[in-house]
């Protein structure tokens, strides 16, 4: 079970200009890319959601990119299929693969 905060936690949504910056100032981001057309990425949203308002994860920033407007991120991040989970260790890709679990994702971010 989810332990969860009050306060509202956002997960923020970025695009190729400013994602190397926020890799630089965090040591841990876990990223979902995401097409405006992929119903699996529409169901997972709210889950991973409450990933980023899980206390246990406080460290770790929560991001979502469009796919489809962010080649340089998308390729960056190896990027194959939608949607597209993405963890990045200090600046570095550490994992990622598609998946629509988000056990999958959970466990990308314990191994983080």
């Amino acid at each position: 079970m989810l332990k969860t905060k009050n306060t509202k936690v956002e997960v923020k949504n970025t695009n190729d200009s400013e994602f190397e910056s926020l890799l630089k100032d965090h040591k841990k981001v876990v990223v979902k890319f995401y097409a405006s057309w992929c119903g699996s990425c529409r169901l997972i949203a709210p889950k991973y959601k409450n990933l980023a308002a899980n206390d246990d994860y406080k460290d770790v920033l929560f991001l979502e990119v469009d796919a489809e407007h962010n080649p340089t991120t998308r390729s960056l991040s190896q990027v194959n299929n939608l949607p597209f989970f993405a963890s990045f260790k200090a600046g570095v890709l550490n994992e990622g693969f598609p998946s629509a679990k988000i056990e999958a994702v959970e466990e990308m971010i314990k191994n983080l």
